[in-house]
């Protein structure tokens, strides 16, 4: 996502959280940054270290749920050659790359028992020590967390240490979902639909229609902003009418009449002898008639999401046009 495209809107909870970090940047105190997933957060991790004092340094980020507990130490504090197997030569870790700059600590909440209690020493001491050695290095160096969990909560189960919560915790700027910033899902609609356009090159902009505006304000967005621009993008990518006003929005792009069904696990012990019975395979006496009547219903229903428009039915069949028209032609469905 472009590094600006997160800060557009106008809904007073976006522009309060902007304001939070904005005023939070000059200050050299550890900042933890809570939103669902989507909202941003790396973002905002960028905004508090471009206006900070520390703006010419570095800004290293590290994700803390990308990396097995085994190496997560290692990717913070770095190591000494030979300081476990494959480690062949010393390496510095995060905080020493981020001296004079801020690290950004991401998913924070995955971070092991023993990563808290050795980022909290760090955080304390202002030196590290690299694994395999006792020689403490000193760093200067700007915490920014981030996390989609209720740290809070999770130190009331023992999941997470109070004190390296109180620690990073000097501010808290906690990231609205898109479904409460009222007004900024169609403004940033809007913004994605233009960059998409000029970017297939299409002869002009003339927005959504009202089929397409009503499914954005009335989806729940649990990916947020994220998720928006993919749906936008997709939906552009797919309109066949460039330069008209972009009326069909696909939400989920798993949706297909030969969508794989879910799995579910198969029930054991008591569950297993619970369980009903499954429904028996239904008797077809004229297999023609079953296969033109199950027929029409694929196209009944492809029609009803692509809200009758022929031509992104066709496509999400996975059929031409002309092909479309016959079956269509074939079942009594158009004249």
């Amino acid at each position: 996502m472009e590094r600006e495209s997160q800060f557009v809107g106008e809904s007073g909870a976006f522009l309060d959280a902007v304001e939070q970090a904005s005023r939070a940047a000059p200050l050299d105190r550890p900042v933890l940054v809570i939103g669902e997933r989507g909202t941003g957060k790396e973002l905002i991790a960028e905004r508090l270290h471009r206006l900070s004092q520390r703006w010419e340094g570095p800004l290293i980020t590290l994700n803390c749920a990308a990396l097995p507990e085994t190496l997560i130490e290692a990717e913070l504090f770095g190591h000494e050659a030979g300081a476990f197997t494959g480690a062949t030569r010393a390496r510095a870790g995060a905080f020493e790359e981020a001296d004079n700059g801020t690290l950004f600590l991401d998913e924070l909440a995955t971070l092991s028992a023993a990563a808290q209690e050795r980022l909290l020493r760090a955080v304390e001491y202002g030196q590290v020590s690299r694994i395999g050695s006792n020689r403490p290095i000193r760093v200067d160096v700007r915490i920014v967390a981030a996390t989609n969990e209720n740290l809070p909560d999770l130190v009331e189960r023992n999941k997470f240490r109070a004190d390296l919560l109180d620690r990073l915790s000097f501010e808290v700027v906690t990231l609205p979902p898109l479904r409460v910033r009222e007004g900024d899902i169609l403004i940033l609609a809007d913004y994605f639909g233009r960059r998409m356009a000029v970017e297939l090159d299409w002869p002009g902009w003339q927005g959504f229609g009202d089929n397409a505006v009503k499914a954005l304000l009335t989806h729940d967005w649990p990916g947020n902003v994220r998720e928006l621009r993919n749906v936008v993008e997709r939906a552009i990518y797919r309109w066949t009418a460039p330069g008209e006003p972009v009326d069909t929005i696909q939400l989920d792009p798993f949706d297909s009449p030969w969508q794989m069904p879910a799995t579910t696990a198969a029930p054991t012990g008591d569950t297993a002898a619970e369980a009903a019975p499954a429904a028996p395979r239904r008797v077809v006496s004229d297999f023609k008639a079953a296969v033109e009547s199950y027929e029409r219903e694929i196209l009944e229903a492809a029609l009803e999401r692509a809200r009758y428009n022929q031509r992104q039915t066709a496509k999400a069949l996975g059929l031409s046009y002309d092909q479309l028209r016959h079956a269509l032609k074939r079942h009594d469905m158009i004249g």
